[in-house]
């Protein structure tokens, strides 16, 4: 998830202020590794997109993999919220399950998707750097132990969440590769399968995922 809009180098302007300046390193490596990969990527054309120095980029990110990990950090805090808003868009307790795969869909068909940045920084680096590797593990689990809150407030069994978390993964990988937005689509419907075969296992519960059941609870129920 990241602005892919075109660099141009910010000569002549040197922040004074230190997390200013660490925030424009950041903001320029987050589009440049997104669009290009982080291997392709070196200090040099930071300091050519930035206009700082390179001894001065050093003294703000004592590596290129401290710059890596506050990209992968901010990007962390873009999808976290971006998926968090499109669950609480709803009270509906099926499409609250089923809104992960709506916010797929649109971010599928934006300009300069390139597929999970996370899943692209395990294939370039994973092998080679433990902390990357961590952080991107950490990454899958947080949004899998999202998906099981989400499941266990509208009643759907644990078994639920990671079947959906499978799901959405593969959507995103799917529309990378083959540059189109139907994946998540097709992920959707899936997603309505295994919601229903699971709620329908829940005593009292196999109706109410539905919002045109008796059991569903609407908005302001």
């Amino acid at each position: 998830m990241s602005d892919n809009s075109t660099l141009t180098p910010a000569r002549d302007i040197a922040p004074t202020d230190e997390d200013t300046a660490r925030q424009m390193v950041i903001a320029a490596a987050s589009q440049l590794f997104y669009a290009r990969g982080f291997t392709a990527v070196g200090m040099d054309e930071l300091r050519t997109v930035t206009g700082m120095p390179l001894k001065r980029l050093y003294r703000l990110f004592p590596s290129k993999e401290a710059i890596i990990e506050q990209v992968l950090q901010v990007w962390q805090e873009t999808w976290e919220t971006s998926v968090t808003a499109q669950v609480e868009s709803t009270q509906v307790p099926r499409d609250r399950l089923l809104a992960v795969f709506d916010f797929l869909a649109v971010w599928f068909s934006s300009e300069g998707f390139r597929g999970c940045a996370f899943i692209n920084s395990f294939g370039e680096l994973g092998a080679s750097s433990g902390l990357i590797a961590g952080i991107v593990r950490d990454q899958k689990k947080d949004f899998q132990d999202y998906l099981a809150q989400v499941a266990a407030g509208v009643g759907a069994p644990e078994t639920l969440a990671p079947q959906l978390a499978i799901l959405a993964e593969g959507a995103v990988t799917t529309a990378a590769i083959s540059a189109r937005s139907e994946p998540a689509r097709q992920a959707r419907a899936a997603a309505e399968v295994l919601i229903d075969a699971a709620m329908a296992t829940v005593p009292g519960n196999c109706c109410r995922c539905h919002p045109d059941s008796p059991g569903a609870e609407g908005p302001g129920s």
